[in-house]
């Protein structure tokens, strides 16, 4: 029998947010169309998507096909809404909070949830994460800077800190990249290029800043395979090697410490994932899919496994250790006690 397999990066837009205009103009909302929806955001969609952003049994059904036991459900980015009044962000945090707990709540053995907090106002963050540990979710989702605010930045640190005592886990995707104007070219090139290069630079700021050794037990997801970050490792190895104001603010070698990130699979290429598996260690490692976007890596636990056959941690243990909980997964996919099954769905 298969072993389970736990895609830990996939995304999620509830299919009803009103527009408001008492809200901030940036505020983001859902126009339905059917099964089909737009995501509009300062009066222009911003991306096209369809139910499997929010129907349960759809996505049951796909995961069958993907051979996938179980997603982790986080926020699209941009719903992160860094960018917003305080008010208004810890409003659609909320908002979207309960929708993933509810679609957790539908298939509670096919599902974990990931949360979003107001981070540009980290006071309110603070108390946000206690109602997203109240609420069942592992973790939050934050941007790789927060409306330009790095991710090291010393005003971050008491979020981090409350996100240790709470257990709760911090997923890092690139938001918003640095860069764009270098390349020239569309905005299709963000996705594909800036966002490894973006992750880098979120990871080093939280490396620069010391914030894995300050708070030891937090743990921290860099998305799509940390980016850039596993390559100019053994650069910054080397430049800490020399001393100076880089082993001033890291006591180990960045590659050490790096190690104490978790990383996803999201690379498309098993000689580029073995690579990063070599630098970072297989026990980082959690597969991913960045379901349901196009640029979705279809069967990922297929291609973790083909990638990196001797590690059979990848596939689920990983990610519980991430997530921080054990999960009940069911050696059949239609779980016992769940609203929907892909059983029920094919039926």
């Amino acid at each position: 029998m298969p072993l389970p397999v736990v895609d830990a990066h996939t995304h999620v837009v509830p299919a009803r947010l009103p527009a408001d205009a008492a809200r901030d103009r940036r505020w983001p909302s859902v126009e339905l169309s059917g099964d089909k929806a737009a995501v509009v955001i300062g009066g222009k969609v911003f991306r096209k998507i369809d139910s499997r952003s929010w129907d349960v049994g759809r996505r049951l059904a796909d995961m069958e096909e993907d051979g996938t036991t179980m997603q982790v459900l986080s926020p699209m980015p941009e719903l992160l809404s860094h960018w917003l009044p305080a008010h208004d962000a810890e409003h659609l945090a909320d908002t979207i909070n309960e929708h993933i707990a509810v679609m957790v709540s539908e298939a509670p053995r096919r599902f974990a949830g990931i949360g979003m907090a107001c981070v540009q106002d980290v006071p309110r963050a603070l108390a946000q994460l206690e109602r997203i540990k109240a609420l069942g979710l592992s973790g939050i989702e934050i941007g790789s800077h927060v409306d330009g605010v790095a991710l090291g930045s010393e005003v971050l640190h008491p979020l981090y800190e409350a996100a240790e005592a709470l257990d709760l886990c911090i997923f890092v995707h690139p938001l918003h990249p640095a860069g764009l104007e270098r390349i020239g070219a569309g905005p299709e090139f963000a996705a594909t290029a800036a966002f490894p290069l973006e992750t880098a630079l979120a990871a080093v700021s939280l490396l620069a800043a010391g914030v894995l050794e300050k708070f030891p037990k937090l743990r921290i997801l860099l998305s799509h395979g940390g980016g850039a970050l596993p390559w100019i490792l053994p650069r910054l190895d080397y430049g800490w090697s020399l001393g100076g104001e880089m082993q001033k603010r890291m006591t180990r070698s960045p590659r050490e410490i790096a190690r104490g990130f978790f990383y996803d699979s999201i690379l498309y290429d098993a000689p580029a994932l073995q690579f990063m598996s070599s630098v970072v260690g297989s026990d980082r490692i959690v597969v991913g899919s960045d379901y349901p976007f196009t640029i979705r890596q279809k069967h990922p636990g297929a291609f973790a496994r083909a990638a990196l056959p001797d590690c059979p941690g990848v596939l689920a243990d990983n990610a519980f250790a991430f997530l921080g909980r054990a999960f009940d997964l069911e050696t059949q996919h239609a779980a016992t006690g769940d609203r929907h099954s892909v059983a029920s769905q094919q039926a």
